[in-house]
């Protein structure tokens, strides 16, 4: 009887749980409403899977539930049921069956698998190569000429294909309301295509844990009409990052003497770009630090005097030798940048 009633509590406790974990996550991260033909392609599929699962279950549990019934033992029968063992019917009804709903769902996942890895033509679409670093990603627009790195601009209702690799360890690209997760791999290079319907801003996660900073690793990805995507391709091409006064000056000078080792800032006449760290040009209009962090001075002096207190195992090491002074001059030219 107690164990009976301690069974009741676990079970109690565990639906309780479940009940509450469905209302955890962050809703932006919802492949259950997708936002373009990607997701929505993804989705039908997942859809099918459910479906199958769910009629195949069923129809267990009711051929289970009337065996249980119809052939229980029932008073003074004591003769052994007849045996089915061996019975060529049957042996081909559960070995056809199986067969024929893994063709149900083999049929339109591989034509969708296909469908997603096939490159748009040329000329329709916008070619975007995706670059995963220990903790951040890298965007380069080889038809613009740009880089950029944690924001992905691109224009609403047209494909983009993504050729996606990796510098240092296996990470994974994953725009959960535009489509599924795709590797980056050290030395191999994965195609993909996303396409957004409507403007708006998407969340893009690594999906492969990568390091101390995985769940850290996040991109936005920013999706806008062809117009304002052409005018932030005009900017991007022709930045603005010379300073305009004093403090923007010797802001400027820190940059050179701390930063452009390792980031390059275009269109400020440095004479060296760093490729190793994210490319900070623009870094002005940006919405995020790092990714995740707010994107004021407050955080940004916070980010570069620790980055590793916010970013562990952050390859980028600590500017803290820096007075307020020349903290502010820095913080104030990175925020300039347009």
């Amino acid at each position: 009887m107690r164990r009976r009633q301690h069974l009741w509590r676990y079970l109690f406790v565990f639906a309780a749980l479940a009940l509450l974990m469905t209302g955890c996550g962050d809703p932006r991260l919802n492949s259950l409403d997708p936002s373009g033909p990607a997701g929505e392609m993804q989705l039908s599929l997942i859809k099918l899977s459910l479906g199958i699962m769910i009629g195949v279950f069923t129809v267990v549990t009711i051929i289970y539930v009337y065996v249980l019934v119809r052939y229980r033992q029932r008073p003074g029968q004591n003769d052994i049921p007849k045996q089915v063992e061996g019975s060529t019917k049957l042996e081909i009804l559960w070995t056809v069956i199986p067969i024929a709903l893994l063709a149900v769902l083999a049929v339109p996942t591989i034509s969708a698998t296909f469908s997603l890895a096939k490159k748009p033509p040329q000329g329709q679409s916008v070619e975007v190569k995706v670059i995963g670093h220990q903790y951040w990603w890298e965007f380069v627009y080889p038809q613009y000429g740009i880089r950029t790195s944690q924001e992905l601009h691109i224009p609403v209702g047209k494909k983009v294909h993504f050729e996606i690799t990796s510098t240092d360890v296996i990470h994974s690209f994953w725009v959960p309301n535009l489509g599924g997760k795709m590797d980056a791999i050290p030395g191999k290079k994965n195609n993909m295509w996303l396409q957004a319907d409507k403007p708006g801003r998407y969340v893009g996660k690594c999906a492969e844990l990568c390091g101390a900073s995985h769940a850290l690793m996040d991109f936005t990805v920013i999706a806008q009409t062809q117009q304002d995507f052409d005018k932030w391709v005009k900017a991007q091409q022709n930045p603005q990052s010379m300073a305009t006064n004093k403090t923007l000056e010797q802001g400027k000078q820190l940059v050179a003497q701390n930063c452009i080792g390792c980031h390059a800032v275009r269109g400020a006449g440095f004479r060296y770009e760093g490729k190793k760290g994210p490319d900070l040009t623009g870094f002005g209009q940006r919405t995020t630090i790092a990714g995740f962090l707010p994107h004021d001075e407050k955080h940004l002096q916070a980010w570069l005097k620790n980055p590793q207190a916010f970013k562990p195992g952050a390859r980028m090491p600590k500017i803290g030798y820096l007075d307020d002074q020349e903290m502010k001059a820095l913080t104030q030219y990175l925020m300039s940048l347009k």
